[in-house]
């Protein structure tokens, strides 16, 4: 195939996928079965690597995530994006519509919305190719996310019509994808996202776009920041336009008369709300006409012709039953409310999360408690608080227990945390989860060896540590229940595959305190070996970029330990690759404004948080520590900065106001 025959069969394919991307993500009405579509991509993504001059930006295959970003840019919103203002409850909302007549001296038509709980983004296209999508960030100035929103596949990365104009909307998590990434992440011993909003949020300002590739992320277009020669004269006629272009809009809105039918549409929702696949937290209400939009203006913060109604939480009464207690990997030790089943926002829920002893103390909780439950950001059941008037003299406080519930070592709470955890590396619990969380996907990511299997091994005492993974033999494993002979093959074919896995995913698979999949990948590409990773310091771990004081300190203690080095040597016998294999680090240039430098940032700066400043200083190639010594060449100092800027006085470093970083800067 010649380079133009090439380019004819791209474009065909581009077109078909994107049609099907279309049916799928916005008509929910797909024509062709999941595996026709992945056959599709395949080819294209062949094709493209056979000719890679004729790869785009808008080419369905770049919806994978491209090389990860060293930061966001800051973008300019020729319109501000500006908030809603808030109406709780019907008299409010009569007020809105009050304002709103007497503003414009003409009776008002609305448009009814669904408020998706997500985050607010605008996309700029420019002849009908997405070119550009940022963050609302404080209205005026947002960051640039294209990479990131190029993976949502109900973007199209060309419209139906070639227009220029940029689109805003809302960026958000199903709730299907929610659950799924809290479980994967609590299966790590990571902290689980609050709700669906933070967990789009967070997915959005990655910068690997793989890692929002992952996430599923969806979107509703609701609005128009610019739009070159509009032809639309109300918010109405906008969104059907919109939907002709190929864009999302949620189907879900209603052209109002009067503010009794706004009512009437606002009261359906409040019961209808927990069916949807997607959370929202309200009705947004906007005036219909664009000139009425004109003629009412904004405040300084939210626009006069919109209001937002905010839905009530969803509460429900139930009795605890009891408080169970779980260990996780990092000896952690949780308690669980055990509740008399109850229907709440949807679905019926029976446990909650206590969190901690802190927790049960201040919100008086006791067995046998008639308790208020809702679900946290309509996802997440917790227990809001309990109903003591309705207490019938039975319940029995709760006490976190002295000895942990799996191995009967005394517990211990760590300076400045909350929880109890257990200390006793030889705990079954923790090298269960432990061993649990090594063979998970992002880890060593060995098939075959689920939660169940892990569990089984560790109860037949075949395994103990995750060194005795990679000794485990074919006759022991034919002797387990519902292991078969293929089973076993592959099973120990996976575990022998794993050694050869990329350091970073040795590393996370560890479970060291702190370390997520994007430190690991950080570590591992910073030190290249294993060999060279133990050896650092905490201050040495501290001058890389993204890792703070606390996980430096972390790192260093974890490989400080005997038994960590022993298992380490234990795996380098036993085969596995202790290198790193992927892309290596980008060098800063040599003339870098902190090129090499060892800088420590101390006291409160008027316009830069800590992390915003230590951002800053590691771009421009200098090295953060958190701590003053010989070794340091620059000390960055706001107010109140205390004994650093004593210690650096004293050592004769050089030493910075904000102003001089400003002007050095500039």
């Amino acid at each position: 195939m010649n380079e133009q025959e090439a380019k004819e069969k791209i474009q065909s394919l581009r077109d078909e996928i994107n049609q099907y991307n279309y049916e799928y993500h916005t008509l929910d009405d797909p024509s062709v079965p999941d595996n026709e579509y992945d056959k599709k991509i395949r080819e294209l993504i062949e094709l493209e690597e056979e000719f890679p001059a004729l790869v785009t930006p808008d080419s369905p295959s770049q919806r994978v995530g491209g090389a990860p970003l060293d930061a966001f840019v800051k973008v300019q919103h020729n319109v501000p994006m500006l908030s809603l203002g808030n109406a709780f409850d019907e008299q409010e909302l009569r007020d809105f519509d009050r304002r709103a007549r007497e503003g414009t001296q003409e009776e008002v038509t609305y448009v009814c919305e669904l408020k998706i709980d997500g985050l607010a983004v605008s996309l700029t296209y420019e002849d009908g190719v997405f070119v550009r999508g940022a963050t609302r960030g404080n209205g005026t100035i947002g960051e640039d996310i294209t990479k990131n929103l190029r993976t949502i596949r109900s973007i199209p990365l060309r419209l139906h019509q070639p227009e220029t104009i940029e689109v805003r909307g809302e960026a958000f998590m199903p709730k299907k994808s929610f659950i799924a990434l809290n479980e994967e992440r609590e299966s790590k011993e990571e902290e689980p996202f609050a709700n669906p909003r933070n967990a789009a949020a967070g997915s959005l300002r990655q910068l690997d776009p793989k890692i929002a590739a992952k996430r599923n992320l969806d979107i509703f277009l609701y609005g128009i920041g610019m739009w070159e020669n509009e032809p639309a004269q109300s918010h109405s006629e906008r969104l059907e336009q919109m939907k002709e272009m190929g864009l999302k809009t949620n189907p879900e809105w209603k052209k109002c008369e009067t503010i009794e039918e706004v009512i009437e549409f606002v009261d359906s929702w409040v019961d209808k709300r927990p069916a949807l696949d997607y959370e929202i937290d309200g009705i947004v209400i906007k005036v219909d006409r664009l000139d009425q939009q004109e003629a009412l203006g904004f405040t300084a913060r939210s626009p006069r012709w919109a209001t937002a109604y905010k839905f009530p939480a969803e509460e429900a009464v139930t009795k605890m039953l009891d408080i169970e207690l779980s260990v996780g990997r990092t000896g952690v030790v949780t308690p669980t409310a055990i509740l008399t089943p109850v229907k709440v926002a949807g679905t019926t829920v029976q446990r909650a999360s206590l969190h901690n002893e802190d927790l049960i103390r201040e919100k008086d909780i006791r067995i046998g408690d008639p308790v208020v439950i809702k679900k946290a950001g309509d996802i997440i059941p917790e227990v809001v608080r309990v109903l003591t008037d309705q207490r019938s003299g039975e319940e029995e406080p709760f006490y976190m227990p002295e000895y942990c519930p799996e191995c009967e070592s005394k517990l211990v709470r760590l300076e400045e945390e909350v929880a109890l955890r257990c200390i006793n590396p030889n705990c079954p619990a923790q090298l269960r989860e432990g061993l649990i969380h090594f063979v998970s996907r992002n880890a060593m990511d060995i098939e075959g060896l689920g939660e169940k299997v892990i569990a089984q091994l560790f109860k037949e005492e075949l395994i103990h540590n995750i060194a005795d993974l990679y000794k485990l033999e074919r006759d022991e494993l034919l002797n387990l229940e519902r292991m078969g002979n293929k089973s076993v093959e592959n099973l120990l074919a996976a575990i022998e595959e794993s050694k050869q896995n990329s350091l970073e995913r040795l590393l996370f698979g560890f479970g060291v305190r702190y370390v997520g999949t994007k430190a690991a990948q950080t570590l591992a590409q910073e030190f290249e070996t294993m060999d060279k990773l133990v050896e650092a310091n905490a201050e040495t771990l501290e001058s890389i970029p993204e890792i703070g004081e606390k996980m430096a300190d972390s790192i260093s203690r974890y490989f400080d330990k005997p038994q960590v080095k022993e298992l380490i040597e234990e795996l380098k016998q036993l085969g596995l690759n202790m290198d790193y294999k992927g892309p290596k680090k980008r060098e800063q240039p040599s003339d870098s404004l902190f090129a090499d430098k060892t800088i420590v940032l101390t006291g409160k700066m008027e316009n830069y948080t800590r992390s915003e400043a230590k951002k800053i200083v590691q771009e421009l190639g200098g090295n953060v520590t958190g701590s003053v010594s010989k070794n340091t060449d620059l000390l960055i100092a706001g107010e109140d900065a205390g004994s650093k800027y004593t210690k650096a006085s004293e050592l004769g470093i050089e030493i910075w106001d904000e102003d001089q970083f400003t002007k050095a800067l500039t």
